[in-house]
């Protein structure tokens, strides 16, 4: 499939269903505090679009935050188990416990502990994205050749070496994948927090504009603030997408193939 066709398919199956939806809501009548259509909720997005513009940059600082975090602690835990198997069978069981508690049952906590709105955000988001990359990237160091890692060892490389030369290049791909999940993750537990935060003000994120929308039964503006969170996670996607293509392209199967 060429790349246009991979961009026309998917467009206009959503022109249809976009169309479908449009239909439905004129022809049955729905009113728009039920179900609003998608021109009202393209025309309440450009006309509340200086609400929205603000609380979408707060959610994506947050976003990005928390995904910069999880690189950064997941990577260096992630090297730093592999380095060390009495470290990493003490400590990786309790990033599974971080892992496997709903965010929702400890974002309040975190915020009554933390006496900093955006630090607690921040720390909620960074709990649901620092995971995926932490696992991935130990697979990935884990995963390189045991026929280089002898050969490395019969040169008497340093274990440095040997980390810097091969189980990094080998652990790429890895932890690119895990990047791409933990970014929309970041996203998602952003919103989350913002919801149990339930901030306003000049601070406010989309998830208090959605909660403020539902309050007043703005229900065109609590839509147009959910497609700005839709778009925003699939922008994210497309763009950690892109940087793993570029990083790959020019040696690592997974990427040369999308060439062909």
């Amino acid at each position: 499939m060429n790349g246009w066709q991979k961009i026309v398919a998917p467009v206009a199956i959503g022109v249809v269903v976009l169309a479908l939806w449009e239909f439905i809501v004129r022809r049955a009548g729905i009113a728009p505090y039920i179900l609003p259509g998608p021109l009202l909720i393209a025309r309440t997005l450009v006309a509340d679009w200086s609400t929205l513009a603000p609380s979408l940059a707060v959610t994506l600082q947050i976003t990005a935050l928390a995904l910069g975090a999880a690189v950064l602690v997941g990577g260096l835990l992630s090297v730093l188990f592999t380095q060390s198997k009495w470290l990493e069978l003490s400590l990786f069981p309790y990033a599974i416990v971080l892992q496997v508690t709903p965010i929702v049952a400890i974002a309040p906590l975190i915020i009554v502990w933390v006496n900093d709105t955006l630090l607690s955000l921040l720390i909620c988001a960074w709990i649901v994205a620092f995971f995926p990359i932490l696992s991935n990237t130990i697979l990935g160091l884990n995963s390189a050749d045991h026929n280089l890692a002898d050969l490395f060892r019969l040169y008497g490389a340093s274990r440095w070496q040997a980390l810097r030369y091969l189980r990094l290049p080998a652990a790429l791909p890895y932890f690119l994948g895990g990047l791409r999940i933990s970014g929309g993750l970041a996203l998602i537990g952003a919103v989350v927090a913002e919801f149990v935060a339930g901030t306003g003000g000049t601070a406010s994120g989309l998830a208090f504009r959605i909660l403020e929308a539902g309050y007043q039964l703005k229900i065109p503006r609590m839509f147009a603030a959910l497609v700005l969170v839709s778009a925003s996670g699939i922008a994210i996607f497309l763009v950690l997408s892109l940087l793993s293509h570029l990083l790959l392209r020019r040696w690592h199967e997974s990427a040369m193939d999308r060439e062909r």
